[in-house]
């Protein structure tokens, strides 16, 4: 049986995920959907990058991710989507985020998916500390690229 209304899911966890899982379960049992796109962030090693620590506060971290994503919603025809993102002391290679969005047709699913990760890149409260080789931790600081992509959706 299909489902008509929209599936929200938001996840702010410490523990990795299985993208493929993931993904699974938020068509499970649809058939309204026709396009599915997926973005999964990983953290980048290079220049001796260590570990990269991820902080939030609980309660309105996901209430902030459930408002863009609602606005999301609002903006396209989406069916279903989903928004993983973790915290705590992450390696090289580690899963750090996932979008999820699905829709009856790929535009709407491709789009607010890059709207979706531009934000969380830019605008999500996460703080980040990156800590390379043997020095002290530093918080990492937002760059103007992002911003200039995330400004196309004001």
């Amino acid at each position: 049986m299909a489902l008509s209304k929209s599936t929200v899911m938001i996840k702010v966890q410490a523990e990795d995920f299985d993208i493929g899982a993931e993904a699974s379960s938020l068509t499970a049992g649809r058939t309204d959907i026709g396009a599915v796109v997926t973005f999964t962030g990983i953290v980048r090693g290079g220049e001796g990058l260590v570990t990269m620590t991820l902080e939030h506060y609980p309660g309105m971290t996901e209430a902030e991710l459930g408002r863009v994503d609602a606005e999301a919603h609002a903006r396209w025809p989406l069916a279903a989507s989903l928004i993983i993102h973790r915290f705590g002391e992450l390696r090289p290679g580690d899963n750090i985020m996932m979008v999820a969005t699905a829709s009856a047709h790929r535009k709407a699913a491709f789009e607010a998916a890059e709207f979706l990760m531009d934000y969380l890149k830019t605008s999500a409260p996460f703080w980040k500390k990156q800590r390379f080789d043997e020095s002290a931790p530093s918080w990492v600081e937002a760059k103007f690229t992002d911003d200039d992509a995330a400004s196309r959706w004001r």
